[in-house]
């Protein structure tokens, strides 16, 4: 439960954004000038950082930023990895998914790849507290619903 002393010292919140950004490529052009520039937030700033923070991913990575903007023109931010479905997609060699899943098949993939996008997934702040099996049963999830088969060995 939350202290007086805590209470008193958050900032009043104005918004909070989600942006899908570029690994590597925060620009004060659209998505990111628009979404920002509305509340007054440094956009200069946010780029630098959030390319600083991304560096390590290859470029046009889609990353997701949940952003929270205060009304002192402050504001902190959180860098999610990509989403399943787009590490799905780069592991099996396809641009789209099936349009009839359950019915046709675009790929197949191995439990292998399974388990390797659930480590790189368990590094997302909001996943970390997730087991590997669980992270591993949703992917085969999202798996079969894109039209990706999953088996044991190709």
């Amino acid at each position: 439960m939350a202290t007086l002393k805590d209470a008193a010292a958050r900032k009043p919140v104005l918004a909070t954004i989600r942006l899908i950004v570029p690994a590597g490529a925060a620009r004060p052009a659209p998505p990111v000038g628009p979404a920002l520039g509305f509340y007054r937030l440094n956009l200069m700033a946010f780029c630098k950082d959030f390319n600083a923070r991304t560096q390590k991913y290859k470029a046009e990575t889609p990353m997701q930023v949940t952003l929270t903007a205060y009304k002192d023109s402050t504001f902190e931010f959180v860098v999610k990895s990509p989403s399943v479905s787009w590490f799905l997609k780069k592991a099996a060699g396809i641009e789209t998914a099936s349009g009839r899943p359950g019915h046709s098949n675009v790929s197949s993939l191995t439990l292998r790849h399974v388990y390797e996008i659930a480590k790189l997934k368990q590094a997302d702040p909001f996943c970390k507290h997730m087991s590997l099996e669980a992270l591993c049963k949703s992917i085969i999830g999202t798996a079969n619903s894109m039209g990706i088969e999953i088996v044991k060995d190709l």
